[in-house]
């Protein structure tokens, strides 16, 4: 027997993004309902994430964003508002900082420097000298272009050495991502949410060209006039599912990834002492694990083929050449990484757009939103997207024509009013961007 339900609001995904959304619009007074084909939140593509919390991006817009976000993950209780007997299972703020090296690649951090001081964000210039003080026996010579192991010259230096760094210390990284996600399903929870779990969205009707709802697998209809889709790495099937394709000039697909986790070199406790370092002349970025580990990520520099995704539920989870070349490109800088017999880490999902940054928008069809293409690195943002779709549907469904006159949104605390268009599906790719996960 079919059963019925009306909400005001669908949010599909109860990812990070997904989970933040659900709860601003809980928040307004909205009825939600978030479902996702998952036991509960964080389980899918956001519990692999390496959830670095950094103000280093591209575009002014994408650090204002950014910095916005860190405010949530610094005062996470007053985020949350669950009440201070709830902060012991609350997911924790490493603020590490984060070390950005000055490359010939990112053109030693012209433009991101550029961007932090226009918005008087803080941050330090480091010599090589302040660089070894806290980074021991690292090695700073040049070994750009990046490579691959099976290059005959990998691991050899090329030429001169690392001039210097940009240390932002209002960067870290969060230690449990889900944990984090379901902090915010219960602050959702808390302001009226429902969540539906182990459900899988199979229809998504229109009447009219105004969406309808939604049609679970069980045979549950939803029926609401609002629907998200913030379904990561499943965005671009979901999109099509509702119709919701056929206008996009920037589009979405799942991308593999590999990051690995090596034990850090004999007597150098990177878990208290490390931080977050991003190094675009060797191509990869690490942050502190737990257990003294150091986690190593791809910049995606382009040695690093790409590996696209057709199917989000049927991937290869295994570890391939990648993680083992991530980990040996650091171990030029880190001398004394100890390798195991088996690689540790994780193989997931990134949902990626050609400019790698990504969508926060309305429809072709009314009614229908999305939050996608977060190319891996929006896990921080997420408290600022949830504000944002909220605001932004808010906006629309008032009847303003958001392709013509994109919603001006107001970040929470920081003075800076972002053009939402560029983050709009039918813009052009942004040529401001790293093309890479960096954003």
């Amino acid at each position: 027997m079919t059963r019925q339900v009306n909400a005001d609001a669908v949010v599909i995904g109860a990812g990070v993004i997904g989970a933040a959304t659900a709860y601003e619009l809980s928040k307004q007074g909205r009825a939600v309902i978030c479902v996702d084909k998952l036991p509960s939140a964080g389980y899918g593509s956001t519990s692999s994430s390496c959830a670095i919390i950094r103000v280093h991006y591209s575009t002014v817009a994408g650090t204002a964003f950014a910095y916005d976000g860190f405010f949530d993950w610094l005062h996470w209780a007053e985020y949350l508002d669950l009440g201070e007997s709830k902060e012991e299972s609350f997911a924790r703020f490493c603020q590490t900082g984060c070390l950005v090296m000055k490359t010939e690649s990112n053109n030693h951090l012209e433009k991101v420097l550029a961007n932090v001081k226009e918005l008087s964000i803080p941050f330090e210039d480091w010599t090589p000298q302040d660089i070894l003080s806290r980074l021991p026996n690292y090695d700073l010579r040049c070994f750009a272009p990046a490579k691959t192991v099976d290059d005959p010259h990998f691991g050899e230096a090329t030429s001169g050495e690392v001039r210097g760094a940009a240390f932002f210390p209002t960067a870290g990284f969060i230690s449990d991502p889900q944990l984090a996600t379901q902090n915010i399903k219960d602050a959702a929870e808390n302001a009226g949410c429902e969540f539906i779990f182990n459900r899988r969205v199979i229809k998504i009707p229109s009447e009219n060209g105004r969406v309808k709802g939604v049609v679970l697998d069980d045979g549950t209809e939803i029926a609401a006039p609002v629907v998200v889709n913030v379904g990561g790495p499943h965005s671009s099937e979901l999109n099509k599912l509702a119709g919701a394709d056929v206008d996009m000039c920037i589009t979405t697909r799942a991308l593999r990834q590999e990051v690995a986790h090596v034990p850090a070199p004999a007597g150098l406790d990177f878990e208290k002492a490390g931080l977050v370092v991003s190094d675009s002349d060797i191509g990869v970025y690490c942050r502190p694990e737990n257990g003294n580990f150091v986690l190593v990520g791809s910049e995606d520099p382009p040695c690093d083929s790409h590996q696209w995704i057709d199917n989000a539920d049927s991937f290869d989870r295994n570890f391939s050449n990648q993680a083992m070349t991530q980990a040996l490109r650091l171990a030029q800088r880190m001398g004394g990484l100890e390798f195991p017999s088996r690689m540790r880490g994780v193989v997931d999902l990134y949902d990626v757009t050609e400019d790698w940054m990504p969508i926060y928008d309305r429809s072709i069809i009314d009614g229908f939103y999305m939050a996608c293409g977060s190319s891996g690195n929006q896990f921080k943002n997420a408290p600022a997207a949830g504000r944002l779709m909220a605001g932004l549907i808010d906006y629309c469904e008032a009847g303003n024509n958001h392709d013509i006159s994109p919603f001006q949104f107001s970040l929470e605390h920081i003075e800076y009013n972002l053009d939402t268009g560029e983050m709009s599906r039918m813009r052009r790719i942004n040529p401001e961007s790293s093309f890479s996960v960096l954003g």
